[in-house]
């Protein structure tokens, strides 16, 4: 595919941020009609669907974040010379062209595109059918940006697909497709993992989990699980499980302060068996199916742990992979949790919503990965490139 200079990139993108504040009202109003045809019974999958002018704003200030850092491709990750004289250098390089799934949230249309095509590839965008009239608005300032600056409009593709269509899509793609990213639910990402014929990186689910030690600092516990919890619904970063040690001193205590502040947040509380009894709840958890679920809602279950090997061994067993958390005073407990919990991201001491690009100095996101092949966490734009080897000789034979 032909690679673009670093100020061409950067001229496009500028191009868009100025498209997108001065096309502001007309993205607000496309989104406006998706939201009067959106059933609300589902509050996270609304609320990822809303446009207003700060959410524009917001578009517009990762657009510049991306076009303000260094271009990715062409970068040097090795360079050696061999005894028999090869010279062989490792660079990255663009992937090709990536095709983004995503269900309701019109950002990604900016967000996730503007890293791909920083990062040199061509991106076909398969949004969800509640947010059509958002993305094909926010599409037409891509086409823009592409026009203004001699480029050809197929570097962005917006497809609109039914189910059927989209699958015979990944079953055979009628343009080269590299990988494929799916940001979505369970059953989104089941769907491309079954059809797709190229590689897919996989945009977990949450399922997070916050452990109590028994030497926990209940200043620091309400906090960080009422913020992992509330600040954001929807977000896949947000806390499902908090998992009390049995050895905890006041067990009984703890478990009612905890229940007490998440209910007094607005929190609808479920609890195992061995717990529920000492909780004012009374929605007792059967199904152990509940363990593995992701909720994305003012939900949130309370269990019993006993120890950190049985905190570590039934985190790893339930959670998404996404985010844990361990919340203790024991700073050789809190590494072993943090080396042996198999997830992208592993936290002491604090709220799991901090995984997300911006927050950990990555910048903007194209997903969080909870695949180990080939990044797991906050796929930001140097993720975004492959690489390649150039190899310099002279005549060399191998013998």
């Amino acid at each position: 595919m032909k690679l673009l200079s670093e100020e061409k990139k950067n001229a496009v993108l500028q191009s868009m941020m100025d498209y997108m504040e001065k096309d502001k009202e007309a993205i607000i109003a496309a989104n406006k009609k998706d939201l009067e045809a959106f059933d609300r019974d589902d509050q996270a999958l609304y609320d990822r669907l809303v446009v207003d002018s700060a959410k524009v704003d917001d578009m517009i200030r990762a657009v510049r974040e991306v076009k303000n850092q260094d271009d990715p491709v062409g970068k040097t990750i090795s360079d050696d010379t061999l005894e028999n004289g090869l010279k062989i250098t490792n660079k990255t390089a663009p992937f090709g062209t990536i095709m983004i799934i995503y269900e309701s949230r019109p950002d990604v249309t900016i967000e996730a595109a503007v890293l791909a095509f920083k990062a040199n590839n061509k991106i076909l965008l398969k949004g969800g059918k509640e947010a059509h009239n958002s993305n094909e608005e926010l599409v037409k300032c891509w086409h823009k940006a592409l026009k203004d600056n001699g480029l050809e409009e197929d570097w962005i593709q917006y497809l609109k697909m039914d189910r059927a269509t989209t699958q015979e899509f990944l079953r055979n793609p009628d343009q080269p497709l590299d990988l494929i990213v799916p940001r979505g639910g369970e059953k989104l990402i089941n769907f491309v993992k079954e059809h797709a014929k190229c590689a897919v990186l996989i945009s977990g689910r949450g399922n997070n989990f916050a452990y109590v030690a028994p030497d926990a600092d209940m200043e620091k516990v309400i906090p960080v699980i009422i913020n992992a919890k509330t600040d954001k619904i929807s977000g896949c970063n947000a806390l499902d499980k908090v998992l009390v040690d049995k050895n905890h001193p006041d067990f009984e205590g703890t478990l009612k302060k905890i229940e007490s502040e998440l209910s007094n947040a607005g929190v609808k509380i479920i609890a195992s068996s061995d717990v529920i009894d000492k909780l004012d709840t009374n929605d007792e958890i059967k199904d152990e199916n509940v363990w593995f679920e992701e909720f994305l809602a003012m939900k949130a279950a309370i269990g019993a742990v006993d120890g950190l090997d049985d905190a570590i061994e039934t985190i790893n067993h339930y959670s998404g992979g996404h985010s844990n958390t361990i919340l203790t005073e024991n700073e050789a407990d809190a590494s072993k949790f943090m080396e042996q919990i198999d997830s992208a991201a592993v936290y002491h001491n604090a709220s799991t919503r901090f995984t997300d690009g911006g927050q950990m100095g990555v910048g903007a996101e194209l997903a969080i990965s909870t695949d180990k092949l080939h990044h797991r966490g906050p796929l930001g734009l140097k993720q975004l490139v492959t690489n390649k080897y150039y190899v310099l000789g002279n005549g060399q034979i191998r013998k």
